[in-house]
């Protein structure tokens, strides 16, 4: 089973769906097709991805409404992500009945990086604490879209929550960093609840679709989380290929969709 963990929809029906008044950016939607979701199955189907997760986008804040009706037109194939902010003092309830409604609903993401200050400037704040620990009494999988300068911060979250499941998106966008920042990113490996997202390459090595001129990178970082505790996003399982020559085809079929296949309860195929 292939399960990509990237996507996002964007709808162009603003009246449906708008755009959340926080939002730190606001994509053009003019150019999007008019039924995005059914564009992505076209996708998914070339590429032979069977299952995916959908990333609740930022832009929509924590407006749900759109990837909502995306589960709901087809529970079989979809998951999502949700957002909150945590700033907001009811964002912990908020969550929660979030879940109660959306079972389907596996995730929550934090923003913290460059640029993204304006969510949250420190893993110690008392909303974030309280948001993440929410997270985890319902059973969510932490989603952190953080640069390196975090990584330290997040350490100290799991250790204060042991029980957490965080996956880490974009290879922690090592762009934003420096190489002591992304040695702790590094360090995070040690924890065995901590899984790798092989996504955002694209974002710092322009040889696309397949990025190899950042194999050497990748490698480092596929190395410390091993194939156990690594999952894909980008658009194309031949990514994983790509980057993973050296490894067996079971580690590489583990990152394909095997190791989301065991963290959701998907049967794999």
């Amino acid at each position: 089973m292939i399960i990509e963990w990237n996507q996002h929809i964007f709808h162009p029906d603003e009246e449906r769906f708008p755009l959340h008044e926080r939002a730190s950016y606001r994509p053009n939607l003019s150019d999007k097709p008019a039924d995005p979701l059914a564009h992505y199955m076209e996708h998914m189907a070339a590429e032979g991805i069977d299952r995916a997760v959908l990333v609740h986008p930022e832009p929509y804040g924590n407006d749900h409404r759109l990837i909502l009706d995306c589960l709901e037109r087809e529970p079989e194939r979809f998951v999502g992500t949700t957002l909150l902010y945590p700033s907001d003092d009811d964002a912990p309830q908020r969550l929660g009945e979030l879940v109660a409604s959306e079972p389907r609903l596996i995730s929550t993401r934090f923003h913290a990086h460059r640029g993204k200050e304006q969510y949250l400037h420190d893993f110690d704040e008392k909303g974030v604490r309280a948001l993440w620990s929410k997270a985890v009494d319902l059973g969510l999988i932490i989603e952190l879209h953080i640069g390196p300068d975090y990584a330290e911060q997040v350490a100290g979250v799991l250790r204060d929550i042991p029980d957490s499941v965080v996956l880490i998106d974009h290879l922690a966008e090592p762009y934003m960093g420096n190489a002591v920042e992304f040695a702790h990113v590094l360090d995070l490996a040690h924890f065995d609840n901590v899984y790798m997202k092989l996504s955002g390459v694209g974002h710092f090595a322009k040889d696309g679709p397949l990025y190899e001129s950042a194999i050497a990178f990748t490698r480092r970082v596929i190395d410390a989380f091993g194939p156990q505790r690594m999952v894909w996003g980008s658009g194309t399982p031949k990514i994983v290929d790509a980057h993973m020559e050296a490894f067996s085809e079971a580690d590489r079929n583990k990152v394909k969709g095997g190791n989301l296949a065991r963290l959701l309860g998907w049967e794999v195929k």
